[in-house]
C-alpha cells in the first residue's frame, strides 16, 4: 500500500506540474491539429487495471476520414490486410497526416495522456494498456498479473524496443516489470524514456536498459 501511495502521489503531482508547464505547447499542438476542421484529440477504448475500460487520449495524427480510408485500403490490398490483422497497425499508414507523423515520432501525440494520469486511469510507468479486442492478450495479462497494474504512459517494453517489438515481446517485458517493479525502477524507466525521445531510437542501446531473458513461468 505504501508503494502504491507513493506512486500515485508522484503521478498526481508530476502530472499537475507538467500540465501547467506544458499548457502553451498543448494548446499550440491542439490548434495545429484542428486546422483541418477535425477534433484535436481522440480517444481509443483501452483496457486498464482489473479489466476496466477507459479512453486513452492522444492528439489526432490521422485524417478526418481515417476509418473510411482504412476500410478501402484493407479491401483492395491483401498484404496490408494481413499486416493489420496481425499487428493492428500499418508500417506505411496512408491515414497519417504530415503533422501527425511528426508528433508521433516526437511522442507529442501522447501528451494528452497526462490528463488520464491525473485522473488515475493511467500512471507514468506501467504496462501499456491492451486494446479492447485483444481477447487472447487480455486473458494472458490476467493470468500473469499484468491486469493488476495501472497502465503506463511509458514502461519497460517502451524503453526496450518501443514499436520494434512484437506483441509477444511486449507482453514478456510487461510480465518482467510485474515481477520486478519498484519506485526506483520507475524512475529509471522515466529517465530512459526521456533519453529515447531525444535520441529518437527504438531499440535499447549498450549501457541502457537491456532486455531480460525469459525462462520457466515467464514463457508464453
Amino acid at each position: 500500500r505504501a508503494s502504491r501511495f507513493i506512486k500515485r502521489t508522484f503521478d498526481i503531482v508530476a502530472a499537475s506540474l507538467l500540465l501547467l508547464a506544458l499548457a502553451p505547447l498543448l494548446l499550440s499542438v491542439a490548434w495545429l491539429v484542428s486546422r483541418d476542421g477535425g477534433p484535436a484529440t481522440f480517444g481509443h477504448t483501452r483496457i486498464g487495471r482489473h479489466g476496466k475500460p477507459f479512453r486513452c487520449l492522444k492528439f489526432r495524427s490521422m485524417v478526418i476520414d481515417a476509418q473510411a480510408r482504412l476500410s478501402e485500403l484493407l479491401a483492395r490490398d491483401p498484404e496490408a490486410r494481413a499486416e493489420w490483422e496481425r499487428d493492428f497497425k500499418l508500417k506505411n499508414d496512408p491515414r497519417i497526416t504530415p503533422l501527425g507523423n511528426f508528433i508521433r515520432k516526437t511522442s507529442l501525440d501522447e501528451l494528452p495522456q497526462l490528463w488520464s494520469i491525473f485522473e488515475g486511469d493511467m500512471s507514468f510507468v506501467g504496462p501499456r494498456p491492451a486494446l479492447y479486442n485483444q481477447d487472447d492478450l487480455i486473458a494472458l495479462r490476467t493470468e500473469k498479473g499484468v491486469h493488476t497494474l495501472v497502465p503506463g504512459l511509458t514502461g519497460w517494453a517502451q524503453v526496450n524496443g518501443r514499436n520494434t517489438l512484437s506483441w509477444d515481446e511486449r507482453f514478456r517485458l510487461d510480465v518482467w516489470y510485474v515481477d520486478h517493479r519498484s519506485f526506483l525502477l520507475d524512475l529509471r524507466i522515466l529517465l530512459l524514456t526521456v533519453l529515447r525521445v531525444f535520441q529518437a531510437r527504438g531499440v535499447a542501446q549498450p549501457g541502457h536498459a537491456t532486455m531480460p531473458r525469459f525462462t520457466g513461468d515467464h514463457d508464453v
